[in-house]
């Protein structure tokens, strides 16, 4: 395939469950020597990291928000509206659904392609939205809560069109083989626009509960500004999960076009837990959570230990979703136990992004670079540094708010929750420049940034500057091969990242470390958003302590 598959598709891989017994690994004097070595190495870093962007790096978050929101806007697919700020892009895939019938224009191109994948496009509006849950008073704080709103809107638009009946999602637009053929603008495509459903007869529970998710969390983000908008999407998400769960099954079986990009490795257990959760948390009722609780164990929420949360894998947000629960007091009694094992797998992975379990082997951690960025596999890596990021901030602020300072890891030690939000910023620091490259992978932050982004639309010459047709095999020809850097800045967005050693390849073909997607930059809004708020106030009392830890608003 011409320029190479894009960047989040993953290999498949093993998810290991974490040991059933209680009692810690036993380990030689000289193994624990060194791993406590390890653990203080680890917690120094961490200082240094979180000093260094306080003094001597000091990064500027509200920039690096607004900026993020920007990308939104270069992502658009359908007819752009006169408050487009990027000006660079242009109308585009005005007549997708037309074959089948059905209006499927809007949403949004999950990376540098022109395909819309509907199962991370989901996720992508599910943490959007979970950003303004969460740091929604922050982000208006910054003046950027306008702009947040529309990024979520605009794709939960799409999807209200898309569900065209209680049983029926339609899941993609375009197939990604043609498209990886072409190089070519949004603008002037020529590759296929078939349109993909999942039904009753072809299931797609995957990617009906993430829908249904991320329009359960947008109902909440809407719910004081514009109510009817909530509850027409709240009303979509509670067909969409009874949907789901109705007709269970795994919709990379039902379009076998998907499963070269997004197969759904993990299945569909976790997007179901992850849609009830969220629904729980729109409406109150008590059903929800009873599912939840009476679907832990078979489903896998309170057996999968799992040191990733992506679009595919949702176990990790289950679990921290669940354990706020715990800690708020916002369940039956007969809830408690199993929330206390949920609280427990989250509080396994918060530890093995810290690296301090002791027991489980050697995949109980996750692997750290050299300039302490997590590290879980070489294809676009920065989606999981992004997302572990906003879980650890969520996590400590639970904690903070519960009076619940303490973290239990597998094997018996203990972190303080100020270790949690530490490592927390220290991730998002790394993104914005505070590594060994001294390279911001957030596109257009700071003076040094990737300008060679395997991104159909930046790389060509904008459509309002030469509407000239350009053909798929032209795009390659005169656009993919230059080495100048790209004629548009896709800003905001968040690229593959480096390798396992803090290498990074600033080339176009480069897609494993080059291609941005929207579910990389979509976590970092909440977090740019509660940085910026925490530097205001380090910079007020005039001091490099960082300031107590915790969230601004519930709700938006």
């Amino acid at each position: 395939m011409r320029a190479g598959a894009a960047a989040r598709r993953q290999p498949p891989r093993a998810h290991a469950k974490a040991p059933r017994g209680d009692s810690p690994r036993a380990m030689s004097s000289a193994a624990a020597t060194a791993t406590s070595c390890h653990r203080l190495g680890v917690a120094l870093l961490l200082l240094l990291l979180v000093l260094g962007g306080a003094e001597g790096k000091a990064h500027n978050y509200e920039d690096a928000l607004q900026k993020s929101l920007l990308y939104f806007e270069a992502q658009r697919s359908g007819r752009l509206p006169h408050s487009q700020r990027v000006a660079w892009r242009h109308h585009s895939g005005l007549t997708d659904g037309l074959e089948q019938g059905v209006d499927l224009v809007g949403g949004y191109y999950d990376a540098g392609d022109h395909v819309k994948f509907g199962l991370p496009m989901a996720f992508t509006v599910t943490m959007l939205s979970w950003s303004l849950i969460e740091y929604g008073g922050d982000v208006a704080d910054a003046g950027e809560l306008g702009h947040a709103l529309e990024a979520v809107k605009w794709g939960t638009d799409y999807f209200i069109k898309a569900h065209t009946r209680p049983d029926e999602l339609w899941a993609e637009v375009g197939d990604g083989d043609t498209d990886h053929y072409c190089w070519q603008r949004p603008e002037d495509m020529t590759t296929s626009r078939q349109a993909y459903k999942v039904d009753r007869d072809h299931p797609g529970s995957d990617v009906a509960g993430e829908t249904a998710a991320a329009m359960a969390a947008a109902s909440i983000v809407f719910r004081d500004s514009n109510p009817h908008y909530a509850h027409l999407l709240l009303h979509h998400a509670q067909q969409l999960f009874e949907f789901a769960d109705k007709y269970r099954g795994k919709y990379d079986s039902s379009i076998a076009e998907v499963k070269s990009y997004y197969a759904s490795v993990s299945g569909y257990k976790d997007e179901l837990l992850w849609a009830a959760l969220w629904l729980h948390r729109a409406t109150g009722r008590a059903d929800y959570l009873d599912y939840v609780v009476d679907n832990a164990d078979s489903f896998g929420g309170t057996g999968w230990a799992i040191n990733e949360f992506s679009w595919d894998v949702k176990y990790a947000g289950v679990q921290i979703l669940a354990a706020r629960l715990l800690l708020r007091g916002e369940h039956a009694t007969r809830h408690r136990s199993t929330l206390e094992r949920y609280r427990a797998k989250a509080e396994r992975y918060v530890c093995a992004c810290l690296g301090r379990n002791t027991e489980g082997g050697a995949d109980a951690n996750v692997e750290r670079s050299p300039g302490g960025m997590l590290y879980i596999r070489q294809w676009n890596n920065m989606q999981y540094v992004t997302s572990a990021a906003f879980l650890l901030s969520a996590y400590s602020d639970y904690l903070a708010e519960a009076g619940a300072p303490i973290v239990s890891c597998a094997g018996g030690e203990t972190v303080a929750a100020e270790e949690v939000f530490a490592l927390a910023r220290a991730q998002v620091d790394y993104v914005l420049g505070t590594n060994p490259r001294g390279v911001s992978y957030l596109v257009g932050y700071g003076s040094k940034y990737p300008n060679r982004v395997h991104h159909r639309a930046a790389s060509i010459v904008p459509y309002k500057h030469s509407k000239e047709f350009i053909g798929c095999t032209q795009g390659f020809d005169h656009w993919f091969g230059r080495r100048s850097s790209n004629p548009n800045v896709l800003v905001g967005a968040i690229v593959g990242g480096p390798d396992r050693r803090d290498r990074f390849r600033d080339n176009r073909e480069n897609y494993m470390q080059t291609e941005a997607c929207t579910y990389n930059t979509a976590p970092m809004v909440g977090m740019f958003a509660k940085l910026h708020r925490m530097a205001r106030l380090e910079r007020e009392q005039g001091s490099t302590t960082p300031v107590p830890v915790t969230s601004t608003a519930a709700d938006v």
